[in-house]
């Protein structure tokens, strides 16, 4: 390669890292991990595994991947060390995969931190979480366009996000999510001036159950949310002006669903 090329040329950044648990003595025992490129995990409780990604971000070109597997009777949480953030790409998207599966009477709360969308972006996001019939699970999606403290605006943008749960290999919740340059000046029809925005999904027997108690934490001033139950499905969609207010009232939610404090990552 000559140094004309090289100058043209980018480093990509890729990354895999997959971890597996199974039940031992009642309690969720590591049994294989493996970590390659940028990303990593760390198991820093029985029950809690953090994902995280030491390049710093994404930008095109870069590939990341997380995979989780739970045998029979594992409960998990699963988060990353911090925002996951997608820079500005002239050379493509860079892409992510998140995939989990969960054996007979497993749970698993996936809960990642924000990611931060900055200007002229270019993400394909894929996440998949396959149930056991009777596998229960709890996972929250946060997106925010730019620091708001930094004055950054967000005005081009080219996002897919897949969001994909089935349950004994029906589908019981499809998320697909195109956010581009013509849905930011959409208006009412797009985001109508949020800048951050979540969905929370719970798929378990008892999910319209806490319908009532959740509606009655969506009050925040800041924060425009609604909620809905079907059959075994709850979800929860929130939009803010900022992220700041969105994650206080998501980390209420998420302590209400869990009847449990969020991950340590998280400091609240």
């Amino acid at each position: 390669m000559n140094a004309q090329s090289m100058l043209r040329s980018h480093q990509r950044s890729t990354g895999h890292a997959s971890a597996s648990f199974a039940q031992r003595s009642g309690r969720a025992a590591l049994r294989d991990l493996r970590q390659q490129g940028s990303a990593k995990a760390i198991v820093l409780a029985p029950s809690e595994i953090v994902f995280l990604n030491t390049s710093g971000g994404l930008t095109g070109g870069d590939r990341l991947e997380y995979y989780l597997s739970l045998d029979a009777g594992c409960r998990m949480t699963a988060t990353t060390q911090t925002a996951e953030r997608a820079y500005c790409s002239t050379s493509g998207p860079a892409r992510m995969f998140v995939d989990m599966k969960l054996g007979e009477g497993a749970h698993l709360d996936w809960l990642p931190q924000e990611t931060i969308l900055f200007d002229t972006a270019q993400l394909r996001r894929r996440t998949c979480i396959t149930l056991a019939a009777d596998a229960t699970c709890l996972m929250a999606e946060t997106v925010v366009l730019g620091r708001a403290a930094m004055g950054e605006a967000v005005t081009a943008l080219d996002f897919h996000d897949w969001r994909h749960i089935q349950r004994g290999g029906t589908p019981l919740h499809l998320e697909a999510l195109l956010l581009n340059t013509a849905r930011l000046a959409a208006g009412a029809a797009g985001l109508d001036g949020a800048r951050a925005f979540a969905t929370v999904v719970m798929v378990a027997p008892n999910a319209a159950d806490v319908l009532g108690p959740v509606r009655a934490t969506l009050n925040a001033t800041q924060v425009r949310a609604a909620a809905s139950a079907l059959d075994d499905r709850l979800v929860i969609r929130l939009m803010a002006p900022d992220g700041w207010p969105l994650r206080r009232k998501l980390a209420e939610i998420l302590t209400l669903l869990r009847r449990a404090p969020l991950p340590r990552v998280w400091q609240i």
